[in-house]
């Protein structure tokens, strides 16, 4: 069965752990990170530019999640970006 251009499967979720990480996030929001890697992309980013943690906790991503309040809204809007074949907002840091 052929998968279509664009699926959630691209992308995991980075679940918060009870010590929030100096270099992330400092709310407690979760953050998209794409599975794959980009050549020219930047490996050490959420989909919003924030900074991995240090041991970050991995999921797959359900399109409930898409309308959870705790998803960070910057990584919402570059998913959605992505889903219509659109660049991100050349504002946000990746």
């Amino acid at each position: 069965m052929p998968r279509h251009a664009w699926s959630l499967y691209a992308y995991q979720l980075i679940e918060p752990d009870e010590q929030l990480d100096l270099f992330a996030c400092r709310e407690v929001r979760v953050h998209l990170v794409a599975r794959q890697l980009e050549l020219a992309g930047r490996g050490d980013r959420t989909l919003c530019g924030n900074l991995l943690p240090a041991r970050p906790h991995f999921r797959s991503v359900e399109q409930d999640l898409l309308s959870d309040r705790l998803l960070c809204p910057q990584c919402l809007a570059t998913l959605k970006a992505h889903r219509q074949g659109k660049r991100p907002d050349p504002a946000l840091a990746w």
